[in-house]
């Protein structure tokens, strides 16, 4: 009676059960090595000074090997269509930054110690921005005219959103 209850539950036979084994074909998705590096979203986490230079991460720069920008545009996601141009360099060892122009955005959008900044890579070199700060809680923002210039940062505030 012990050997049949174990057969109904299907306890003490862990060889040969489960679908496709031993047949060689197999439903299962590529080992994630063969699979094709896509990098769309991201983020960093701001630990040093809010207004210098921003390092991207190294998959990312990979992601545009060849394709290196000189300059990015960030649009604040629910932000409407302002696009914030900034400098990127390349340090030649395969770091990427975000530089001149990050500090204008990230006064503009109050960036601290400790916030996380996500983006997701929109194509032609927009990538899209949202906000966390140290409660990691998502800010928003508006703006109060439809201006897509960038020479002001007078016209983005932090939006309060209610729960």
């Amino acid at each position: 009676m012990a050997s049949t209850s174990r057969t109904r539950t299907g306890r003490g036979r862990g060889r040969g059960r489960g679908r496709g084994r031993g047949s060689g074909s197999s439903s299962l998705p590529p080992p994630p090595s063969t699979l094709p590096l896509i990098i769309e979203e991201f983020f960093i986490v701001v630990y040093e000074d809010p207004l210098v230079k921003k390092e991207l991460p190294k998959k990312f720069a990979d992601y545009l090997d060849g394709q290196e920008p000189a300059k990015v545009y960030l649009r604040a996601a629910d932000c409407g269509p302002r696009l914030w141009t900034v400098e990127v360099l390349f340090d030649g060892q395969g770091r990427m930054y975000l530089d001149k122009g990050w500090e204008k955005f990230a006064i503009a959008h109050g960036v601290d110690f400790g916030w996380f900044v996500h983006f997701k890579y929109e194509g032609d070199d927009v990538l899209t921005v949202k906000v966390f700060d140290g409660t990691m809680c998502r800010r928003y923002y508006y703006s109060d005219d439809e201006d897509t210039d960038d020479e002001s940062d007078d016209d983005v505030k932090p939006c309060i959103h209610p729960l």
